[in-house]
């Protein structure tokens, strides 16, 4: 594959050391015939060690100089690669039980990722490297700094862990920050049930919107303080101290209350 210059509007920065190459390979530890898709595959510093497991494996990139690269390197019989944007593609045309990899552009990582919360139920793991301040609001729980909109969203789709961090000078052209690689395995049977789950992302943004409010203020638009305290919720707390049941009790509680009338 010819030389290629990071393009900045892709938030390009690959991963060069073989040490981390291996490190995520092993934590995936693809097996022959496994559906793998890798996101961003670029300079395919990972890509030929998945196909070597699996097999076979498709991959999304955006970078039409980049996938013109992997098409020469690689067939289509051990690679399906689709030109596209992660952020609008349908991981359902993959088939079901996913396994995602990827290192993803820190510019787009939060939307990818709820994006691919939506393909949850087609998915079985997800492993992803991202900047080490988004894995921190990933995995954080209640009451702490980082917990917030994204670790509420993403924790009533997966079970989120932090594997290990990669530091800014495993790649090229290394980044200001330092990265860290996660795990999401979808929680299938264990999920949360929600009513009305457009109305629980609504209450969700909303807590966290000005995270200086309490709840009374925050939840305003959503609910008054009689509604908060029938969901066992108190008017006078913040967002960050809810747990990610109390969020899913509360927006039922409100969904119910709108079917209610």
């Amino acid at each position: 594959m010819q030389a290629h210059t990071p393009r900045k509007r892709f938030g390009q920065n690959f991963l060069v050391d073989t040490h981390y190459v291996e490190r995520i390979v092993a934590a995936v530890d693809p097996r022959p015939g496994e559906n793998l898709v890798e996101i961003g595959p670029g300079l395919a510093a990972l890509t030929a060690r998945l196909i070597a497991g699996a097999g076979r494996i498709a991959a999304v990139e955006i970078d039409r100089d980049l996938a013109a690269g992997l098409a020469e390197r690689f067939a289509p019989e051990v690679l399906a690669l689709h030109v596209a944007d992660a952020l609008d593609f349908d991981f359902r045309t993959l088939g079901p039980d996913l396994r995602v990899v990827g290192n993803l552009p820190y510019n787009i990582s939060s939307p990818l990722l709820f994006h691919l919360a939506d393909h949850a139920d087609v998915v079985r793991d997800i492993h992803v490297m991202l900047q080490r301040e988004v894995v921190a609001r990933m995995t954080a729980g209640p009451g702490t700094k980082d917990y917030g909109r994204l670790s509420v969203m993403l924790q009533t789709r997966f079970a989120v862990g932090r594997l290990f961090t990669v530091p800014a000078g495993a790649f090229r052209p290394a980044p200001k920050v330092e990265s860290a690689v996660a795990r999401l395995v979808p929680l299938g049977a264990a999920r949360p049930a929600l009513d009305d789950a457009a109305l629980f992302a609504r209450v969700v943004a909303a807590a966290f919107g000005q995270r200086r409010k309490t709840l009374r203020n925050a939840l305003a638009a959503l609910a008054d303080a009689a509604a908060l305290d029938a969901a066992g919720i108190d008017p006078s707390a913040r967002g960050e101290t809810l747990s990610v049941q109390d969020f899913v009790r509360l927006a039922n509680a409100l969904a119910a209350r709108a079917r209610a009338g």
